[in-house]
C-alpha cells in the first residue's frame, strides 16, 4: 500500500502479469489450454481496495479464508467495483467452514473449496434450498495426512477409495441443492516446488477414482497450488490455483 493508503496498482499489475506468464508456460509444458486454469487471488488480510486493484487488471476470482471476518470486505469490494463500473468479484471460500457459519457462505460465495463433512454438506444443502438455487462445493482432501489440516484422508497412490469415505460422498451426492464439482488440497510447505508434485498427482489420481465410482458427480475441478508451487500443480492438472503473496506481495498479519 502507498503512504496515502492506496494499493500500488502498478505493482499489483506487474505481479499479476508475471503470475499469468508462469501459468501460461506451465500450461504449455503440460500441453494444456490456458483457459483450463483459473487464477484465484487469495485475498485474506487484503483490503477491499487491493481486491479492486487486482480486479481492475483482470483478476476476476478471489478467495477468502474466514467467512465471518470477510462480510464487510465483500460488501465494500462490490461497492467499489460498481463505482468503477467493473464486474463484481467472484468469491471463493477457501478456508475451513464450521456448520454454524454456513449461512455466511451460501449466497455470498460462488464456490466452497473446503467441504469436509456430511454435516456441513447437509447444512449447505438446506440453506441453498431455502434460497432456491444450487450451491457448488469441492471436497477437501488432506493429501499429506497432516494433523493440523482439515479434509478427508487421501488414498495412497494407486489404492482403492476407502469405502466409508465413498459412502459419505454418496450421501452428499444425493443431496438436492448441493453440487460436488471437484477436489481441493494443500500440499505441505516445501523448499522446492518439485517436492510437492507427488501430492498433486495423488489428488489427480483420487479424482480419477471418484470419476469411476461416482460418475454422476461433476469432478471437473482440482483446486491445488499456491504461490510457491502453482506451476507444478498446473502441470499435474490444477484447474484452480489459489495465489496470494505472488499477486499482492508479502502478507500483512
Amino acid at each position: 500500500m502507498s503512504d496515502a493508503g492506496r494499493p500500488d496498482l502498478l505493482a499489483i499489475a506487474a505481479r499479476v502479469a508475471a503470475v499469468r506468464e508462469r501459468m501460461r508456460l506451465a500450461c504449455r509444458r503440460a500441453r494444456r489450454d490456458e483457459s483450463q486454469v483459473t487464477l484465484v487471488a487469495a485475498s485474506k488480510t487484503r483490503t477491499p481496495e487491493e481486491v479492486v486493484a487486482a480486479l481492475s487488471v483482470g483478476v476476476a476470482d478471489f478467495g477468502e479464508n474466514r467467512a465471518e471476518e470477510s462480510v464487510g470486505k465483500l460488501a465494500r469490494a462490490a461497492e467499489l467495483a460498481r463505482a468503477r463500473e467493473l464486474t463484481e468479484p467472484r468469491w471463493h471460500m477457501i478456508g475451513h467452514v464450521q456448520s454454524r457459519k454456513a449461512a455466511l457462505v451460501v449466497g455470498s460465495y460462488q464456490l466452497l473449496h473446503s467441504l469436509d463433512s456430511l454435516g456441513l454438506a447437509r447444512k449447505l444443502d438446506r440453506l441453498a434450498g431455502e434460497r432456491g438455487a444450487a450451491f457448488e462445493a469441492l471436497v477437501e482432501i488432506n493429501i499429506a495426512a497432516e494433523p493440523n489440516k482439515s479434509g478427508y484422508a487421501a488414498p495412497a497412490a494407486g489404492d482403492r477409495l476407502d469405502e466409508a469415505f465413498l459412502a459419505e460422498l454418496e450421501q452428499i451426492a444425493g443431496l438436492q441443492h448441493l453440487r460436488l464439482v471437484g477436489l481441493m488440497a494443500m500440499a505441505p510447505i516445501v523448499q522446492e516446488q518439485e517436492t510437492a508434485r507427488p501430492y498433486f498427482r495423488r489428488l489427480s489420481e483420487t479424482r480419477e477414482l471418484l470419476r469411476e465410482r461416482l460418475p454422476r458427480c461433476d469432478w471437473r475441478h482440482l483446486s491445488m497450488g499456491m504461490s510457491d508451487d502453482y506451476e507444478v500443480a498446473i502441470e499435474e492438472g490444477a484447474t484452480l490455483v489459489r495465489i496470494g503473496r505472488a499477486v499482492f506481495g508479502e502478507r500483512r498479519t
